[in-house]
């Protein structure tokens, strides 16, 4: 993220010069460097932050040097809901310090920018928060499409068979992460990626996980759904496909992705959903408010 009025000059200056452009400059030229000494400088340059955390910083710095070529497509974006612009990329990333007056990102990217489409609003959510993400063809094709409803990265609205779980569940949710640390005794901690956005609500190319966490002692990635009235194979379903997402772009070789579903009543269907799976399992929760005439 950029301070405010930042991301305006950045893009003009991107935009009338042909380039897209990228921070991290305390990293210096490391376009030399091989992917794992990549890894070592962010470590020494981050220490504080989680092992997942800096393996996201080092996956996109590498792939801007080194799996962006010309021919490829870049999406511009301002947010998370605004497409700016649309380019083919004319040549591959080179550090270049001072080039721009106006910001300090010092790597860039050659850009033939499109006249259209520009700076085109989409009602919902539809880029992820990464500085850097593929995208499918599938998905490239909704997001320039005029037909907002062919999107498949929104996720369509859940079908609720219980309102009043839903309802209560909606405030759960934001209860366990403002006391996740108390709930769960340290043994997980809340998710935060490189720019800071924290693991609830986490927004993914399939849609939201209600909370990502991460265990430290085991170093697995945590996907936690609330059950939210949802009946239980869209459950079971949802949670698998955001573990898949999970183990695909963020887990590191040796690392793996396990899910809780949080519900308050004994689900028969879920139990025997998730009986054949191994890496899911079931939490039940419990609320008690009671009228006292003293303390």
């Amino acid at each position: 993220s950029k301070p405010p009025g930042l991301f305006d000059r950045v893009w003009e200056f991107d935009l009338a010069n042909k380039v897209i452009s990228i921070g991290w400059d305390k990293l210096g030229d490391f376009s030399k460097l091989s992917k794992d000494d990549l890894a070592a400088k962010i470590t020494l340059m981050c220490p504080a932050k989680p092992p997942q955390t800096r393996s996201l910083i080092t996956n996109m710095n590498w792939s801007f040097f080194h799996e962006i070529v010309p021919g490829d497509i870049i999406l511009a974006r301002r947010g998370r809901k605004i497409l700016a612009a649309v380019g083919t990329v004319t040549s591959r990333a080179a550090y270049s310090p001072g080039r721009s007056p106006v910001h300090t990102d010092n790597h860039f990217i050659g850009v033939k920018w499109h006249d259209t489409p520009r700076d085109k609003t989409f009602p919902t959510v539809v880029f992820p928060m990464h500085t850097l993400s593929e995208f499918t063809e599938d998905q490239y094709r909704a997001v320039v499409s005029d037909n907002l409803s062919e999107l498949p990265i929104s996720e369509e609205p859940p079908a609720i068979t219980d309102r009043t779980e839903f309802v209560l569940e909606k405030y759960l949710e934001e209860f366990i992460v403002s006391n996740f640390g108390a709930i769960f005794k340290g043994k997980l901690e809340l998710y935060e990626d490189s720019e800071g956005n924290i693991g609830q609500q986490y927004t993914t190319e399939i849609g939201p996980i209600d909370i990502l966490a991460y265990d430290p002692k085991t170093k697995t990635f945590v996907v936690l759904e609330l059950k939210k009235g949802r009946p239980s194979d869209q459950v079971v379903g949802q949670v698998l496909r955001y573990m898949g997402w999970v183990k695909h772009n963020l887990c590191t070789e040796g690392q793996s992705v396990r899910g809780i579903v949080i519900c308050r009543d004994k689900d028969l269907k879920l139990q025997y959903a998730l009986g054949v799976v191994d890496n899911v399992e079931v939490k039940y929760f419990r609320v008690s408010f009671e009228l006292r005439d003293t303390p």
